[in-house]
């Protein structure tokens, strides 16, 4: 039930109806949180960076990079090996968030080459301790064209290297488990939808719709929301490290993390074609105080589970010491 309570928190409605996505994708939040926590040895790698060209200055989005910094901040101190991955359009801002990370993280910036991303591919699948799993949250996939498109439309391929080859490849047997994170239908994970959803429910939906699954989907209608959902998920599946994994998971450090992509990386807003965005604290143009009620809900739900089996631990340990 705790799950069920995290993903309605995470899917609700903001500015597109996303509620048939969110239907379609139930239960796979448990499920990825699970794989994650119950995989020996794991080692996860996080895809971000949407890049927006005609922000003021060409910048990418503020969304992704705030749930990446906290599924990244509580995997660290849980103990868990966590590898960021963006490329070059995006590099500064991502940069600047893993300034405000456990020095454990590691960061590998792709150029926007084909070569650059398979290069990396064949070192993360190879390395000492190879990636088990790859989260790609707010990361734009090829439409029905092979292209990249931003939601209205635009061609977004000169900016964006072709990370989606690190999930799906016709070519290559991927390694790794994968988790894709969205909330608009042009997102690496979103091809497992039936095509109809994206089609019917999102603008320019037949041209922008992901060619590119992933073993599992979460959907949101904040794609950080969708990664703090995911970090509050594995906290429950693996009480033991839940202090370690929600030891930075509270307003202020997101405070924090959104500060250094917006004042360090130029991070921006959700960028329209008649407004141009700028770095601005702010989210899918929600104000930050918004987002810091969301994250303590999550929170919340989390303690409150936990506490609600302590109890139960304890009274059956009582019990039995009656008997």
């Amino acid at each position: 039930m705790a799950f069920k309570f995290i993903e309605d928190i995470i899917g609700q409605t903001v500015r597109r109806d996303i509620s048939r996505m969110v239907k379609v994708s139930q239960g796979d939040l448990e499920r990825a949180a699970r794989s994650i926590m119950t995989t020996p040895n794991p080692h996860v790698g996080i895809v971000t960076g949407f890049f927006i060209r005609n922000a003021v200055p060409p910048s990418p989005e503020t969304d992704g990079l705030g749930g990446m910094a906290h599924m990244a901040a509580g995997l660290a101190h849980a103990g868990i090996p966590v590898t960021v991955i963006s490329d070059a359009p995006c590099s500064k801002a991502v940069w600047a968030i893993t300034t405000e990370l456990p020095d454990a993280v590691a960061l590998e910036i792709t150029s926007v080459s084909k070569a650059s991303v398979v290069a990396l591919r064949d070192r993360l699948a190879t390395t000492e301790r190879p990636i088990t799993h790859l989260i790609a949250i707010e990361r734009v996939a090829p439409g029905s064209d092979g292209k990249p498109h931003r939601e209205y439309g635009a061609d977004m391929s000169d900016d964006t290297a072709p990370l989606h080859l690190l999930f799906d490849d016709p070519e290559w047997e991927r390694p790794w488990t994968t988790i894709g994170i969205g909330d608009g239908g042009n997102e690496i994970g979103m091809s497992v939808l039936p095509q109809e959803i994206v089609r019917d429910d999102i603008p320019n939906g037949p041209l922008i719709a992901s060619t590119t699954p992933a073993d599992h989907l979460i959907v949101a209608g904040v794609s950080n929301w969708g990664g703090w959902g995911l970090l509050a998920a594995m906290a429950l599946a693996e009480p033991r490290l839940a202090t370690s994994l929600l030891k930075d998971f509270h307003p202020e450090k997101d405070r924090a993390f959104l500060s250094a992509a917006v004042e360090v990386g130029q991070a921006v807003d959700d960028s329209r074609i008649d407004r141009p965005a700028r770095p601005v604290m702010s989210v899918d143009r929600l104000v930050w105080e918004t987002h810091a009620t969301v994250l303590t809900q999550l929170r919340g739900v989390v303690e409150t589970h936990l506490a609600v089996r302590l109890s139960d631990a304890d009274g059956q340990s009582n019990a039995a010491l009656a008997e």
